[in-house]
């Protein structure tokens, strides 16, 4: 026996404690990543699969959307420079467009229309409101609409889900008989999973319900979702800061869009649950469960974004007051030791994540600020970077600041950094080398002289 333990043979137990990634815990941290825009889209395929879950459609504001034209606030360490490397949805329809049909009015119809259409791919328009304002006729305003619902992708322009699934249904193969049929007169049955109804109003057996539902669910409900967004384009935020006159105190709240409103439809729960088939109330608990945790995730989601800009507000009170900057340095690490959480999860909840307060609407990281050196008194890359532009701005252009001379100028206003690090900063900032800023100079010149 001992011999043979030498050798490696033998039993031997071993306790092994393994961190089993649930799929609860996926979707957990999923939503956390999600832009509200994302959370949209993910809701509305929720309710394509689960029939007892019906989420309000509220997402559809005009006070909580705000305009960024080239993403540049007031002060320019809010510069949001989107690098584009897909195509965005405007831009791809617009290419199509221009491709495929001729200069009329018909087309600058479709052009417009093209621009109302959101970034999942919905055209969000009330048309009996165009006309009235436009004085366009009817028929010109659904000729456009039908020539936009013809380009790729498929859905895209439909006004609800269901123009969606029937816009995708209409251009795809191999699809299952009475597809469309199903969608466009038994949507309500198709979204409440109603298989029995279906089948016996439009006389098709079980399996056909279950090959046309199963051919639905790989449809997209958001068509644009794969598409990039403009560097110019509408964002919808998740906090809005309001500041109170009375005290000079903040409040921080999720929006109504960033926090959705899920209901559980237990009237058409309740008429099946009396069910005495062991498959039908296996299915009931695993929907309800989905729909508890769904509701859970939300919530999580909802306080871990307002905790996070909780903090970014208070550790950036100056800016929040004034609206203007600096802002003092602040990391990922900071704000996950105040809140004990990790990092990944602040990570998680300031990307794609946008507040609104009295100076306009501005993306949670980019009040992330890291501190250049411990000499400098803990001050940010983004002052120094300002310090910059400034000593730039005031030179003389026939005599132009060395990266040197702005190190010296820096030392003046008791911040110290190496002439390399003012070359990245200057690069960064899209600021040319001294002899490219003369060279530039000395152009104009000639110019003017000639």
């Amino acid at each position: 026996m001992q011999e043979n333990q030498k050798l490696g043979y033998g039993q031997i137990q071993k306790q092994v404690q393994k961190l089993a990634m649930t799929q609860q815990m996926q979707q957990s941290i999923q939503l956390l990543r999600y832009s509200s825009e994302d959370l949209v889209s993910f809701l509305k395929q929720k309710e394509l699969d689960n029939p007892f879950i019906f989420i309000k459609d509220s997402f559809t504001y005009t006070g909580e959307i705000s305009g960024i034209k080239n993403s540049q606030s007031s002060i320019q360490q809010f510069e949001f420079n989107s690098d584009i490397k897909k195509q965005s949805l405007y831009n791809y329809l617009i290419a199509q467009i221009k491709l495929t049909m001729r200069k009329t009015d018909l087309r600058s119809w479709v052009i417009y229309l093209a621009g109302q259409v959101d970034q999942n791919g919905y055209l969000k328009i009330d048309f009996d409101e165009l006309i009235k304002r436009t004085k366009v006729e009817k028929v010109v305003l659904l000729d456009a609409l039908t020539l936009l619902q013809q380009l790729d992708p498929p859905g895209v322009g439909a006004r609800s889900l269901q123009e969606c699934l029937l816009l995708q249904i209409q251009d795809a193969k191999d699809v299952p008989q009475k597809t469309y049929e199903v969608v466009q007169k038994k949507f309500d049955y198709l979204i409440e999973h109603d298989w029995k109804k279906i089948t016996e109003e439009l006389n098709i057996t079980l399996e056909e319900t279950r090959e046309i539902f199963e051919f639905i669910r790989k449809l997209s409900a958001s068509p644009g979702g794969s598409f990039n967004q403009e560097s110019t384009t509408y964002v919808y935020p998740d906090i809005i800061v309001t500041r109170h006159a009375e005290n000079s105190e903040f409040s921080i709240k999720a929006t109504k869009r960033s926090n959705p409103t899920v209901h559980f439809k237990k009237e058409y729960y309740d008429k099946l649950k009396n069910n005495d088939d062991q498959a039908v109330a296996n299915f009931l608990k695993e929907k309800k469960k989905d729909f508890q945790e769904l509701v859970r995730d939300i919530e999580q989601r909802n306080q871990t974004v307002v905790k996070v800009a909780q903090i970014i507000v208070e550790q950036q009170r100056t800016f929040f007051e004034t609206g203007n900057g600096p802002l003092k340095p602040l990391l990922l690490r900071d704000v996950a030791q105040k809140l004990d959480m990790h990092e990944s999860t602040v990570s998680r909840a300031v990307n794609g994540k946008y507040l609104r307060c009295d100076y306009g609407v501005f993306e949670l990281k980019g009040f992330l600020r890291r501190p250049i050196s411990s000499k400098n008194n803990n001050i940010s890359v983004e002052i120094i970077k300002e310090y910059i532009r400034k000593f730039i701005a005031d030179e003389d252009l026939k005599k132009p600041f060395s990266d040197v001379k702005l190190c010296e100028k820096l030392r003046e206003v008791q911040i110290t950094v190496s002439r390399r690090a003012i070359n990245k900063y200057r690069e960064e900032m899209g600021i040319g080398s001294s002899i490219e800023r003369k060279k530039k100079y000395e152009m104009f010149n000639k110019k003017d002289e000639k």
